[in-house]
């Protein structure tokens, strides 16, 4: 079983760089997708289907054009459930989890800290999130969490971990958070195999970045410890050129 996270930047935009091709290629068993800034309504779905997801399922924000998760799959979920019953959050469209036989994959949109404002909500969400994942954990202990956290981990992360240790994504709340996040009960599933530096999962458009490889690591998928002996793979897939993110890929037993 493939998982595969992709933070698109807005799908529509992805399918003209050739999304649905390069998925078909890839051909995962199971895609979770963030930021698609779209409903359901101004795309073709049937493309997905041609493109061997017959299974898809959206959770976009209320706001057009802004946020939004997915999920894309081969096979047909047990259950769908649309956000985390967190109001504030769920009207943005930050997560959406499918539930198959014996696993669930969430497709998780961690909000950035752009501002002040919008930090200090970062903080609450990803508080009350930790919450409802401690209790989701008692119901699923199979649980894979797939998406753009929005917070690199360690310094291995980041390409200036010194020059950036007070931008948000790499504050030292937010370290603390993710690493307590994993040590109660999760995997990085990309560390897990790889320990290398200078690998990355998102680039700013500016300065030539990702030509540079000027990254930080922000996307995850975190796999609970009961499936830890069904790991076999993770790895980062950076020729993907669909968005400023590239997508990052697990495969389970």
């Amino acid at each position: 079983m493939t998982i595969i996270s992709y933070n698109v930047n807005g799908i529509r935009a992805a399918i003209r760089k050739g999304l649905l091709d390069w998925l078909q290629q890839s051909n995962p068993d199971v895609v979770c997708i963030q930021e698609i800034k779209a409903h359901p309504e101004q795309l073709d779905l049937s493309e997905f289907e041609k493109a061997g997801y017959p299974y898809h399922y959206w959770y976009p924000a209320t706001k057009k054009g802004y946020s939004g998760v997915a999920i894309l799959s081969k096979t047909e979920p047990k259950n769908v459930t649309y956000g985390t019953g967190i109001e504030y959050m769920d009207f943005e469209g930050r997560s959406i989890r499918a539930d198959f036989e014996d696993f669930s994959v969430m497709s998780l949109y961690l909000p950035s800290g752009t501002n002040i404002n919008r930090l200090e909500l970062k903080f609450k969400f990803m508080d009350d999130f930790q919450r409802y994942i401690d209790q989701l954990k008692l119901e699923i202990p199979n649980l894979i969490i797939s998406g753009d956290y929005n917070i690199c981990h360690e310094a291995i992360d980041i390409h200036d971990p010194v020059r950036l240790k007070n931008v948000s994504g790499f504050l030292p709340e937010e370290r603390r958070w993710i690493d307590g996040f994993m040590k109660n009960g999760f995997i990085d599933s990309f560390r897990h195999f790889n320990e290398e530096p200078d690998n990355y999962s998102w680039w700013s458009y500016r300065a030539n970045a990702r030509n540079n490889n000027k990254g930080w690591r922000i996307d995850y998928n975190l796999v609970s410890e009961p499936l830890k002996n069904r790991l076999k793979r993770a790895v980062i897939l950076p020729e993907a050129y669909h968005s400023d993110h590239c997508p990052v890929l697990v495969e389970i037993e």
